[in-house]
């Protein structure tokens, strides 16, 4: 235990939590071990803000890890989840809500021509990659080093966020012959993905991506890497997917592939489109999608997909995003952040790369440039760490790891963002 967090609430709770919960968390990162500390519990978040078990107030930069695209308890997700609530919080049958839902998404994501809903990103894309092989009848995937798909057996190679920051190479209990069915190429690497597909393309399924990496700290793509892997995933008849659980619904309306003119075969969405609540959804070309149970061979089912709360706050927040569409006012405010941290870095002569998107951003302690996992991993993580518990203990909840993202929400002003960067002086200044 961290020496301050002795006599505080959040470490009594952690120490209570080691004791039936391993590690006392239920996913990895939320430790803080990567970042030299222990966690602080949260108790309430309202808009831009997250309070902790001891009362202490935190300006949110990591919202649930990408969700909260407007802050904590907006108003019209509340009442709609609490509306849904009254009615019974699940049937085990089709609801009206389900199809509203997955037409808001086909009006946004245009490719998603069909939507399956789901529970989790990691049952998204694990469902995804069971079509893709199904019609293809191929057996390997290919990867990019860095991103992550979830934890299911066959992705977790090579793979970016919780595995990264713990420094594992993968994980014990993902057989040998699974991971052989992974190919890897590095993220960004056109002439690699070329020599990939010339050598193994007519064997592939799908080729899986994050079209923005968001889980080795944020990573766009090259111009024309995405466009290269499409037009090989055509050439070679392989199928290709967009992991857009973190940019969909993020980086715009229509997700990253909006942005960037591409329709790939399948996408898989996830965090905003439950808006705060566990869902997620993998959808496509509409032949794609007909070879699923019940109408074809290739199963796929979930007890709770399609949950009465979450898809209700679903449409409560992509209903939001269609009529305020906030997104110049968030990339304006995620490129202030941006180029405000890359000054502060420069002027206090710290080694450090900022990389922005829209409203995610990540400060890298590297010279940069930070393109791939490889120049990724090249960052200070031990500066890093300072760097969190410094705004942590001035007021600002970061990412507790190198490799994930910074996210604005809409509750955040832009004073406050520069109220955000004269901390972050501070705290780059006590490094």
């Amino acid at each position: 235990m961290s020496p301050d967090n002795i006599t505080t609430k959040s470490g009594i709770l952690f120490e209570e939590a080691k004791k039936y919960i391993p590690g006392g968390v239920n996913s990895p990162v939320r430790a803080c071990g990567a970042v030299g500390t222990d966690p602080r519990f949260a108790k309430r978040g309202q808009g831009a803000r997250i309070y902790d078990e001891d009362g202490r107030e935190y300006l949110d930069l990591v919202g649930s890890w990408g969700p909260l695209i407007f802050g904590h308890c907006p108003p019209s997700v509340v009442k709609a989840v609490t509306a849904a609530a009254a009615n019974g919080s699940s049937f085990g049958a089709p609801t009206e809500a389900e199809t509203t839902l997955a037409r808001l998404i086909g009006q946004c994501v245009p490719s998603m021509e069909m939507v399956r809903l789901v529970s989790s990103g990691t049952e998204a894309a694990m469902s995804a990659i069971r079509l893709a092989r199904g019609a293809t009848g191929r057996d390997k995937i290919l990867k990019f080093q860095g991103c992550y798909h979830g934890h299911a057996d066959s992705l977790l190679v090579a793979a970016g966020s919780g595995l990264a920051t713990m420094s594992l190479p993968g994980s014990l209990g993902v057989p040998r012959a699974l991971a052989e069915l992974t190919i890897t190429c590095p993220y960004n690497d056109l002439p690699a993905l070329q020599e990939l597909f010339r050598l193994a393309g007519d064997e592939i399924a799908c080729a899986i991506v994050e079209p923005v990496a968001g889980n080795m700290g944020l990573v766009p793509p090259k111009p024309g890497f995405l466009e290269g892997l499409a037009g090989l995933c055509r050439e070679h008849g392989a199928l290709l997917v967009m992991d857009e659980v973190i940019s969909g619904f993020r980086v715009g309306l229509g997700g990253a592939q909006g942005l960037y003119g591409l329709k790939p075969d399948l996408s898989i969405l996830g965090k905003i489109i439950g808006g705060g609540l566990p869902l997620a959804a993998f959808g496509g070309r509409r032949d794609l999608m007909g070879l699923l149970a019940p109408l074809g061979g290739v199963y796929q089912a979930g007890t709770l997909s399609g949950n009465p709360l979450a898809v209700a706050a679903g449409i409560a927040a992509i209903e939001r995003l269609m009529a305020e569409a906030p997104y110049g006012r968030l990339e304006h405010m995620g490129s202030r952040l941006a180029a405000g941290l890359r000054d502060l870095a420069r002027d206090k002569g710290l080694p450090a790369t900022v990389n922005q998107l829209g409203s995610m951003a990540t400060l890298f302690f590297t010279e940069g440039p930070v393109e791939d996992l490889a120049s990724a991993q090249k960052s200070d993580l031990a500066l890093y760490g300072a760097w969190f518990r410094s705004m942590r203990d001035k007021g600002v909840w970061l990412p507790p790891s190198q490799f994930e993202t910074m996210f604005i929400s809409c509750g955040i002003l832009f004073s406050e963002i520069d109220d955000i960067l004269e901390l972050a002086g501070e705290a780059l200044t006590s490094l």
